[in-house]
Order: structure tokens, then sequence, then C-alpha cells
């Protein structure tokens, strides 16, 4: 029964994270963000292609997603205990559904986005402070060198190492699913890594 339950969790995190808003924001705007710009459906490249009316509505709809699949993750109510450290397994399935969908959506051809701000609701749902530290260290690396994808990689490679401190007292399923979810950000930011390393990244300007 859990198991089906964490089925149900996952398919419903990736049905729903496949709503790309970005896309959708695009085409209301008369445009496939997907083509434009760093071809990147998510809020940078909207921001720079559309400008900051449609990234308002792109920031919403990405947090929305990620937040509504987590609620429906708790409500399916499995968890997993391991001492005095316990994850809602479907929470996670949820998330990472909808993580999965954002970046490869079933409705746009499996064209998306690579899950970042998905991926930071979903934090904040499992553990906002967990997610306040991921949010912090990736606006101090954005002023410091204004690169979003340094700021990304960044942020999400120190959520995936501090996991592992026993203090925010999670699992071991928690610390794959972070794993995972970090190893898919960076591979989907392995143009930005091929840029930043030749100095030829866009920089975001204030």
């Amino acid at each position: 029964m859990d198991i089906l339950k964490l089925f149900v969790a996952l398919a419903f995190g990736y049905f729903l994270g496949s709503l790309n808003t970005a896309v959708i924001v695009g085409k209301i705007y008369g445009t496939d963000i997907r083509f434009h710009g760093s071809n990147s459906a998510g809020l940078t490249n909207t921001l720079r292609v559309l400008g900051k009316p449609a990234a308002v509505f792109v920031l919403i709809g990405d947090i929305l997603k990620g937040t509504i699949a987590c609620f429906i993750g708790l409500l399916l109510g499995v968890y997993f205990y391991s001492g005095e450290a316990m994850d809602s397994l479907s929470l996670l399935a949820a998330g990472a559904g909808a993580i999965i969908g954002h970046n490869w959506p079933i409705y746009f051809k499996f064209k998306g986005g690579k899950g970042a701000l998905t991926a930071v609701a979903v934090l904040f749902m499992i553990d906002w402070i967990m997610g306040l530290l991921c949010l912090v260290f990736f606006v101090i690396i954005i002023a410091l060198t204004r690169y979003v994808s340094l700021g990304t990689i960044g942020a999400t490679t120190l959520i995936a190492v501090i996991s592992f401190i026993p203090i925010f007292e999670h699992t071991l399923y928690f610390n794959i699913f972070v794993c995972l979810m970090a190893l898919i950000i960076i591979i989907k930011h392995r143009e930005n890594i091929q840029r930043l390393l030749s100095g030829t990244e866009n920089k975001l300007t204030f």
C-alpha cells in the first residue's frame, strides 16, 4: 500500500511539475522561451527575454507547483523513521516528481527548465532551515559574482553536503533525494559550467 502511495505521489508531482510556467507564460506572450536567449524554460531566461512582469508569473508558478506537490505528498502520509530522524517519503517522492517534471515536461515534448526554483520550493517544504541556508548562499554568490548559474550550482552543492550533518535529523532517504536532485540540476547546468569556465557566461544586471 505504501509503495502505491509513493508511486501516486511521484506521478502527481511529475504531471504537476510538467506544467512548465516559463513555457506557458512565453506562449501567452507569443513566443517559445525555449528557443530564445539561453533556450532554457526557466526564471532567469524569462527575465532576460520577456522582462520582469513575465518573470514574476514564472516565479510564482514554479514555487506553487513545487509547494502543492509537497502538500499532496504530505497528505499521502508515508513516513520513514531512523532513530530520532524522520522523513515523509511521499513528500520526497512528490517533490522529486515535480522537479523531474519541470525539467522534462510531458506536455512540452520533454524540453523544460533546469529545476532550481522548483527544487528550492520543495526544499523549503521539507526543511525550511536548509531551504533558507540554500537561499542565503545563493544570494551571496550572485551578489559577489552576478552569475545566477554559479549561485545555483554553489547552493545546490552546499545543500547536498550539509544534508549529511546529523543535526538536521534527516534519514538516508533524504540524503539520497538531495544528492539526486543536486546531480540533476548540475547536469542541466552543464552548458552554463562550460561558459563559466570559458568566461562567456551572461551576468545578471541589477
